[in-house]
């Protein structure tokens, strides 16, 4: 069974260098990935979808996904 791996919006700030505050906004952009799940604490999203949208729209901040 494979292992997913959550993010809410701390640990997306922390990943792009940013504040919650600004994550929390980022994520509310309409090209950032849909949340995996919306709790009643806040959205969780899977690592590898930010990872993705992060290579996309933060090449800068990528880092080599698993595996290679």
């Amino acid at each position: 069974m494979k292992r997913v791996r959550l993010m809410g919006t701390a640990e997306i700030g922390a990943r792009l260098g940013v504040t919650r505050s600004r994550a929390h906004a980022i994520t509310r952009d309409r090209d950032f990935p849909e949340p995996y799940q919306v709790l009643t604490m806040g959205s969780v999203w899977d690592a590898e979808d930010v990872e993705r949208w992060i290579r996309e729209h933060r090449p800068a901040l990528a880092e080599e996904p698993e595996g290679e």
